[in-house]
Parts: structure tokens; C-alpha cells; sequence
């Protein structure tokens, strides 16, 4: 089994680089697994303290779960995925019942912030992009998918997103074997890492 890390800010790309990635491989030989899924479980909160948890800090995810999880893969067992709904800010009582497979990939935000994560890692992926894109397109996602309002994005933008990347996600970088520099046509870096990948499954 081959693990793969894909970090990078919020609105970076990474589930575009992600969505190439997997378009090459064979059917049924990947799985994504998404951070976003590990937020803590939050139901001994009210949903008004559950709004103002920083959920940009590390501190934010279960680090923990997510590792037995992928530990779990490796050694040929089936996992329960948690699922997590941005509208309710909380985890629901459903799960995604996962299967092991040849390539893992794991994308998140924070996922190379965590040392026992890390380490998991066969590859580890940092996508770059400018910060006024990632603005712009966290904006567009959080109105559209996520209930959001235009200062709500703004006001957490200013207060928890951009000082959380400068502390913990872009110092990142230092650990990436591969830095991607963002643009939806980046088919030389994306070539690169499936090249990897298909020597690493041979």
C-alpha cells in the first residue's frame, strides 16, 4: 500500500491535484481520504460554542483517529470513516465504510503538522497557491456549499485562516518531498507524481 499526503491552504487546489491524480489510476486501486473528516467530535458543545472553535488550529482534529485509521489500511482492515457536516459544524452519526486499497491518499490542510501522520506518509505532497486566490476560492465554496455568509467568510479569514496558515500550515512546506505550484493545467507536476506512483506499485 502506497500512502499519500497532499497538504496546503484552505482553497489551494488540492482536491483538483487530487481528482487528477486518481482520473490516471486504475478504478478501485485508490481511496480519498479527506481531514475533514477527522474534526473532534464536538456533541457535548451547543452549536453557538461549536461556531467559534478555531477549526484551522491542529488542535482541531483527531490526529489520533486518523492515524489507527490509517494503520488499520495498511494492515488489510476495514475502516469506518466519521462524516462531518460544515452546516452543523459536528460530526453526524454516519459513516463511510472503507475498504484498504493500493494507493491511499490522505488531503487536508493540517495533515503534515502531525509528526505519527507524517510519518505515515510514502509521499508527501505541499500544493501551493497564491494567498488572494485561495481568498477568493475559499469564498466561493464556503457561500455556496457550506450556509456561509460574505462577512462570516471575510471576519474568519482575517481572524483564524490567514494567521493559522502562516503558524502551522506554510511552515509546512520544509516537510513536502513535492511542491506543487497551483494551476488547474500543472500537467508536468501532476505526470511527476503519477510517474511515482506507478513505480511505486509496480
Amino acid at each position: 500500500m502506497l500512502i499519500i499526503g497532499i497538504a496546503g491552504g484552505t482553497g489551494s487546489g488540492k482536491t483538483t491535484v487530487v481528482n487528477q491524480i486518481v482520473q490516471e489510476l486504475p478504478e478501485g486501486e485508490v481511496t480519498v481520504i479527506s481531514q475533514d473528516s477527522y474534526y473532534r467530535d464536538n456533541s457535548h458543545l451547543s452549536y453557538d460554542e461549536r461556531v467559534k472553535i478555531n477549526f484551522d488550529h491542529p488542535k482541531s482534529i483527531d490526529f489520533e483517529l486518523l492515524c489507527t485509521h490509517l494503520d488499520q489500511l495498511r494492515n488489510g482492515e476495514t475502516i469506518e470513516q466519521p462524516v462531518y457536516s460544515f452546516v452543523k459544524h459536528n460530526r453526524t452519526k454516519d459513516k463511510v465504510i472503507t475498504h484498504p486499497r493500493k494507493v491511499v491518499i490522505v488531503e487536508g490542510i493540517l495533515i503534515l503538522t502531525h509528526p505519527e501522520i507524517r510519518e505515515l506518509f510514502d509521499i508527501k505532497i505541499f500544493v501551493h497557491a497564491d494567498s488572494d486566490e485561495r481568498l477568493i476560492r475559499r469564498l466561493k465554496r464556503d457561500i455556496a456549499e457550506r450556509g456561509r455568509d460574505l462577512e462570516e467568510v471575510l471576519t474568519r479569514y482575517q481572524t483564524t485562516l490567514k494567521p493559522m496558515h502562516q503558524q502551522f500550515i506554510e511552515p509546512t512546506k520544509e516537510y513536502a518531498d513535492i511542491i506543487i505550484p497551483y494551476n488547474r493545467y500543472n500537467n508536468v507536476a501532476i505526470d511527476i507524481v503519477r510517474s511515482i506512483i506507478n513505480q511505486r506499485l509496480v
